[in-house]
């Protein structure tokens, strides 16, 4: 009998408690509300897992990982697309481009960062059967859940305490007029500045999330952290009407008040 339920009552941490302690072998099957996610393990240990919504197959995720240029990408579709990911990984690791250390070491990554995904997941229906056959044609991994179970943990943690201070994402974002003293203390990395690009209050923290590629979790740690630093500040959508394209954050402004905004953003990050 499957083992079933709701995330609401029983989270990924405690599912993956279970599997780690009571070394079970089968499928984890979870269907949330945006996507469908599959996890395999072998006796307490992950060796598989996908989500619904992104190739999972060995080409795309070598590509994903920049292993593979567009053109190699583009050929292995094109020419090996029949190939199973056990049958594509031995023909690049004959070929000699790549090691099985390294083909093993991006699928490993690749299915730890999706049951990191599934930390952000509150709700969803899953499954788990112990009489399930392990996918077809995938690479089996052996990946130790003590470290998960932990990871996710800090997770849950982290993303209750962002979902307190940032409850709504429909709401919009604009520049401090004020911005705080601690700015001076703060690093903007790659993701926030794609996030500053954003910054108007006719886009959504939602929308903006979309147009980074972010999921959830990450727009919030990111606006949260811009809050924090007083660079930015909650507001109403200025349009409220959806759907709607998303703005840049100079959009709508004056070539002044555009030089004004750049030569502000430049001032505070040299101030770091």
């Amino acid at each position: 009998m499957a083992l079933k339920g709701n995330l609401r009552d029983f989270s990924i941490t405690q599912l993956l408690n279970l599997i780690n302690l009571a070394h079970k072998t089968g499928l984890l099957r979870i269907r949330g509300p945006k996507s469908e996610a599959a996890a395999y393990f072998r006796q307490g240990k992950l060796a598989y897992a996908a989500l619904s919504d992104q190739p999972n197959d060995l080409a795309s995720l070598l590509y994903r990982e920049k292993k593979l240029t567009a053109g190699q990408y583009r050929a292995i579709r094109a020419h090996h697309q029949r190939l199973s990911d056990t049958a594509l990984g031995l023909l690049l690791v004959n070929a000699g481009y790549f090691t099985q250390g390294e083909i093993l070491a991006v699928v490993q990554s690749a299915y730890v960062d999706v049951i990191k995904r599934l930390f952000t997941w509150v709700d969803g229906h899953f499954e788990f059967h112990s009489n399930a056959p392990f996918p077809k044609g995938r690479i089996p991994t052996r990946v130790s859940l003590e470290n998960l179970i932990i990871e996710g943990s800090r997770q849950m943690r982290e993303w209750e305490l962002l979902q307190n201070e940032i409850p709504d994402l429909d709401m919009a974002l604009k520049f401090a007029d004020r911005p705080d003293v601690n700015l001076k203390h703060l690093n903007l990395s790659v993701e926030e500045w794609r996030v500053v690009s954003y910054i108007n209050p006719k886009n959504t923290i939602r929308q903006i999330a979309r147009a980074t590629k972010m999921n959830d979790l990450e727009i919030r740690r990111i606006v949260y952290g811009l809050l924090q630093a007083g660079l930015v500040e909650l507001v109403r959508p200025a349009n409220k009407s959806m759907p709607k394209p998303i703005h840049t954050a100079l959009e709508g402004k004056t070539k002044e008040d555009q030089r004004s905004l750049v030569n502000r953003l430049i001032a505070r990050i040299r101030g770091l």
